[in-house]
């Protein structure tokens, strides 16, 4: 272990000094590189910087130890050698967690998409309360969010919503959240009063930087029209929204969230190299993405990774067996306890799969 950490402290040092260099700092490829290698190794490089204080006032504590002769001291003594073992186990201990390889897309911006899936109605004004429950998240932590496209019902809800958030480590938090997330409550239209259960799914895809997918003009079919409303009606009589067609893969992406057909380019071309790099990796990775690939499947409620029941203000996480008895809060963006719980579970798993493999 240490061996490796004195590697990483001196890649620590490398990156520091790359980035001092003007043809580093203008390079508009290296320089994010660089910045989320660097963001990666700086938790580790404090934590190991701790681990050898507290190795030094051990080692400090033990030497005056062997040549104290006074009982009252050496009790005080004793008590300092205690104090920095515990110190340099818990710091061992953390240093251990970190060293677990991590997501090489938890620093990046995300796009997240929401639809609503099983449900009608309802699923649409479910998948608008799950917009708003990130929004509001996004917005306590400092996060920005952007709307890409949205396709609204007309009563408050959305069909399809898809939306950037630019944070850091957003993908870090925000990768728990793909999936299939069912609804049960009873409907505003509902009479009767029974309760009715829907879903809306929620893909969440690290974003790309543009050196990373190349999208030459050969490879694109660009079409421009008028934006159109809930029923078709048309919001604007500009040719404002577009359509972009990937011809290699067939990938096809409209927006039309703006009033600025420029500004509705850029978000389409945002979103289909998000789309791409999702894909690449993909590849490399397959078994991976099986696994995230079953984020959202069908949509079929049988397949949920969360519940909420707003009769019992309560909400189930499948995956880690968890309820919590404060849907309201979570809805109004309180996610914090969630995330962190869910993120535990996932390092322990690799912790595991670590010691499994020794």
């Amino acid at each position: 272990m240490i061996d490796r950490l004195e590697a990483i402290v001196r890649r620590h040092g490398e990156i520091q000094e790359q980035l001092s260099r003007p043809e580093v700092v203008s390079d508009p490829e290296k320089l994010p590189q660089l910045g989320r290698e660097l963001r990666g190794l700086e938790h580790l490089v404090e934590a190991y910087e701790a681990y050898r204080r507290a190795q030094r006032q051990l080692e400090e504590a033990r030497e005056m130890l062997r040549q104290e002769r006074d009982p009252e001291m050496q009790e005080f003594l004793h008590g300092e050698e205690h104090q920095a073992q515990q110190r340099l186990a818990d710091l061992d201990e953390r240093l251990r967690m970190l060293l677990i390889p991590k997501d090489p897309n938890d620093e990046r911006d995300v796009v997240v998409e929401i639809q609503g899936a099983e449900g009608g109605q309802e699923a649409t004004l479910f998948a608008a309360d799950l917009f708003r429950m990130y929004s509001r998240w996004a917005e306590s932590k400092g996060w920005k969010i952007e709307v890409i496209d949205a396709q609204e019902t007309g009563i408050g809800g959305f069909d399809r919503i898809g939306f950037e958030v630019r944070g850091q480590g957003a993908y870090s938090q925000l990768k728990f959240e793909g999936g299939v997330h069912r609804v049960q409550r009873v409907p505003e239209t509902e009479s009767q009063g029974r309760v009715h259960t829907s879903a809306a799914t929620v893909t969440v895809l690290p974003e790309a930087d543009e050196v990373e997918v190349e999208l030459p003009e050969k490879d694109l079919k660009i079409e421009t029209s008028t934006s159109t409303g809930p029923g078709g009606q048309s919001v604007n009589t500009t040719y404002s929204a577009i359509r972009v067609t990937h011809l290699p893969t067939g990938m096809v992406v409209s927006i039309q969230d703006e009033k600025s057909q420029l500004k509705n380019r850029e978000k389409a071309l945002r979103v289909l190299r998000t789309r791409l790099l999702d894909r690449k990796q993909a590849e490399q990775h397959a078994a991976q993405d099986a696994q995230r690939r079953s984020m959202v499947r069908s949509g079929n409620r049988s397949e949920k990774i969360r519940t909420y029941n707003f009769k019992e203000n309560r909400v189930t996480d499948h995956r880690i067996n968890l309820t919590i008895y404060k849907l309201d809060r979570i809805l109004a963006g309180d996610l914090d306890e969630l995330i962190t719980l869910l993120a535990a579970a996932e390092r322990e798993s690799q912790l595991d799969g670590d010691h499994g493999g020794h």
